[in-house]
Parts: structure tokens; sequence; C-alpha cells
């Protein structure tokens, strides 16, 4: 692989690269904010510049979607998209996870299973 990128969407659609640790519990809190009447979400993104790229995107519900691609164009999904629900703090882990490239972990983590 070559060069890896971070790129955070915050809710209102502004990207953020190589956000900080700071700056992914922002992102949360105005995500998980109260007085939200509609549903927002945002999206953390790490992938190589000639491949792979994973996404995890957080709803204001708590609903959390992880997706495996061969590609940043999403040509070809790798896996099924896992789900969880996931408080702030746990939704900040799996960001913190996914910034530090650490796919296998967040593969391991406790995702629903598919009916």
């Amino acid at each position: 692989m070559t060069q890896a990128w971070v790129i955070l969407t915050s809710r209102d659609g502004r990207d953020i690269a190589a956000p900080t640790e700071s700056q992914l519990a922002s992102v949360l809190s105005d995500l998980f904010g109260p007085g939200k009447n509609e549903v927002d979400s945002a999206t953390l993104r790490f992938g190589y510049a000639d491949g792979l790229m994973y996404a995890a995107e957080v709803s204001s519900t708590g609903d959390v979607r992880f997706e495996e691609w061969s590609d940043a164009d999403c040509e070809l999904a790798l896996a099924k998209p896992r789900r969880m629900k996931a408080d702030k703090s746990a939704a900040l882990q799996l960001w913190c996870m996914l910034a530090r490239r650490q796919v296998g972990k967040i593969r391991d983590l406790a995702w629903a299973s598919e009916a």
C-alpha cells in the first residue's frame, strides 16, 4: 500500500483531513448534542491512495455502520456492512481505532448479527 489518508465528514458536509482526536470528539459532540430533531450522521474514512478504503458512519441516533471497500470509489464491497448501536464514547473509540488504522480491532468489535 502507498500513502494513507483519513478524512472526517461532519454532519454539515465539511471535510476535515487528518482529524485530531479532539476534532473527532467535537464532531461527535455536535452530532449527539441536545435539541436535535432530525437524524444526522458523520463519517470517518480511512484509505490508501492506491486501494482499500474503510468507512465508519455514526448517526445521531447511535447507529453505526462500518464498510470495507476495494477503493475510494466504492467499486467493490469487501465485506457486508457491519452495524451496531453506540453512544458518543463508544463511537469515539471506534473512530480513534480507524484513524490509527486498527481495522482488525474494529472487525473484532461486538457487531450486530444479520438476520
